[in-house]
């Protein structure tokens, strides 16, 4: 299995708007983090989708490394 690059050690804070779909970079080459731009393509990567259930502030994974997909669970603290 491949492992994905961290392209930040931080969480993405994004406002997102319900009702909308957000595809979130899960390889880490992405330039346009914290969401997909194609750079995975040829890779065993694929981006996670994130439907906005509400809008608000969400706190997307930069480090790659969440056992909570897209979202943020803090694993950048043990980097």
């Amino acid at each position: 299995m491949s492992t994905p690059e961290i392209a930040a050690k931080t969480p993405f804070a994004v406002e997102v708007e319900k009702g909308k779909d957000y595809y979130w970079c899960s390889c880490g080459k992405s330039k346009s983090q914290p969401f997909c731009d194609g750079s995975h393509k040829g890779s065993a990567f694929t981006p996670v989708k994130y439907s906005a259930e509400e809008s608000k502030t969400v706190y997307f994974c930069g480090c790659k490394q969440s056992a909570n997909g897209a979202l943020c669970d803090g694993a950048h603290k043990s980097l």
